[in-house]
């Protein structure tokens, strides 16, 4: 379940607890979540989160 955003993470270096994180929960909540398949504005919230984690991470190289 919810693959696309498991790869997406993974192809911007950014771990699912730093997801989590930054949504506020714990990262088994996180877990608990994405075993059932989560609605699509939800999946572009936490792919933009993605990119924004990535993006600070850089920036501070």
């Amino acid at each position: 379940m919810n693959e696309d955003i498991k790869a997406y993470a993974r192809l911007h270096k950014v771990k699912l607890w730093q997801v989590a994180e930054a949504l506020g929960i714990t990262d088994s909540a996180l877990s608990r979540k994405m075993r059932h398949e989560l609605e699509p504005e939800t999946k572009r919230r936490i792919m933009k989160l993605v990119e924004k984690i990535a993006f600070e991470k850089q920036s501070a190289q």
